[in-house]
């Protein structure tokens, strides 16, 4: 633990080598877990070499409370369930551009089946496509790059010229749009 907080601190102040040195030891198991929770070794190296990125670039903003393996190993766990969340939404946006429902992963769902459920589902779809347009520009891109391009939170910082956690709170307001309005429907 003190030696983490010891790496910490140089690589807050720049030092390359101790950066060099957390990248080393962490790389490959990072790899290994995340290739163990996406199951897509591409994938999973993208999302080690991303956390590396994000976390050398925002290097003097990095506040560590627990370990400096722990924080890895959570980030690493993060964005690969976030990489899985984003197949599982292209998988639904492609099957909906090829005519079939967005909700309905298969035919045998009896639940979203029957014309009420359909109707729900067109309704809530209708309510989802609506909020969105009523997003402030801004901040229907970040939602539509993150969510249907799967274009990371640092990757969509670079392109607007914003930093990560501007990002972060854009997506946070329009998920918070959706449950709004989600919960108006539901009651």
């Amino acid at each position: 633990m003190i030696e983490d907080m010891l790496l910490l601190r140089k690589i807050k102040e720049g030092d390359i080598k101790a950066f060099e040195q957390v990248f080393r030891l962490y790389f490959s198991p990072l790899r290994r877990y995340a290739t163990r929770i996406t199951g897509n070794e591409g994938s999973a190296e993208e999302i080690v070499q991303q956390l590396f990125y994000v976390f050398w670039k925002d290097r003097s903003k990095v506040n560590i409370l627990q370990s400096l393996k722990s924080y890895l190993y959570g980030a690493v766990r993060n964005g690969s369930l976030q990489w899985l969340e984003h197949q599982d939404v292209c998988r639904r946006y492609i099957s909906k551009q090829e005519g079939n429902s967005l909700i309905l992963g298969s035919e045998n769902e009896p639940e979203y089946n029957s014309p009420q459920g359909k109707m729900e589902y067109k309704e809530l779809e209708k309510i989802f496509f609506d909020t969105l347009q009523n997003l402030p520009e801004r901040r229907r891109s970040i939602y539509k790059m993150n969510r249907f391009e799967g274009k990371t939170y640092a990757e969509i910082a670079d392109l607007f010229s914003i930093s990560v956690k501007t990002v972060e709170a854009e997506m946070s307001k329009a998920l918070s749009a959706f449950r709004k309005e989600i919960q108006n429907y539901m009651n």
